[in-house]
């Protein structure tokens, strides 16, 4: 359950979470019965009506914004949709990337399988080497890298990466089995490896510049702990 400590921001127009991997923005056609929502969750953990302005996926963590009204929900969407607001992740993902950064211009299936226009830029972070055998390799090499989507197209981010063969971690699906059965089996670790960190934008009311940042989720600790007793830097 979502509790004070999970509030980032709030004021008379808007709310923003951190909301925890597994967590559903809100209801869908696949929803069963007995899901929670944060959006159910904001509304009773500040007792007032909130509005949905934009989405993560299930298993992806990090800033989520929920507007207290109709009208503010109107201006955040449109902001959404004229690229007024950064939206910054971090993904870990197989293998070395690239040095240079990327900028990908490729189009994205949507959740019902038709092709949309898709810009994303990424940047590596970090890059290191697991001494476990991950198949056919005798080590497991990852990155850590950041995502910035100039779009929002449905799994854009997890899509365009698959593209560049870099898959997520413990992505069931656009991922690499082979990576996900190491880090769920052995490491004992099932979260996706994708994280909302940062979100910046102008305030629809005041107009002030707004950066919200979440912390990572317990999940990036554990693998810090594996990196330090088991990785080797390249």
């Amino acid at each position: 359950m979502l509790s004070e400590n999970d509030i980032l921001f709030r004021d008379e127009s808007l709310i923003a979470i951190n909301k925890p991997c597994g967590l559903q923005v809100h209801r869908t056609s696949i929803s069963e019965e007995e899901d929670e929502f944060a959006l159910q969750q904001t509304r009773d953990l500040i007792g007032t009506r909130v509005y949905p302005v934009h989405r993560l996926d299930k298993p992806t963590s990090g800033v989520l914004i929920f507007a207290l009204s109709p009208d503010i929900a109107s201006a955040i969407q449109r902001m959404f949709v004229e690229r007024k607001i950064k939206k910054i992740y971090t993904a870990l993902v197989r293998g070395w990337f690239s040095e240079e950064p990327i900028h990908l211009n490729y189009p994205v299936k949507s959740s019902t399988g038709n092709l949309q226009d898709a810009e994303t830029y990424f940047h590596l972070q970090e890059k290191f080497v697991f001494p476990f055998p991950v198949r056919p390799y005798a080590t497991a090499r990852y990155s850590v890298i950041e995502a910035i989507p100039a779009t929002g197209r449905w799994h854009q981010i997890r899509q365009h990466l698959a593209h560049l063969r870099h898959y997520i971690i413990n992505d069931r699906v656009h991922g690499d089995g082979h990576h996900n059965r190491l880090f769920t089996e052995r490491l004992g670790i099932p979260n996706l490896f994708l994280h909302a960190g940062k979100l910046e934008f102008d305030h629809p009311v005041t107009g002030n510049r707004i950066l919200l940042e979440a912390g990572f989720p317990e999940h990036w600790n554990q693998l810090k702990n594996i990196k330090t007793h088991e990785s080797s830097y390249s």
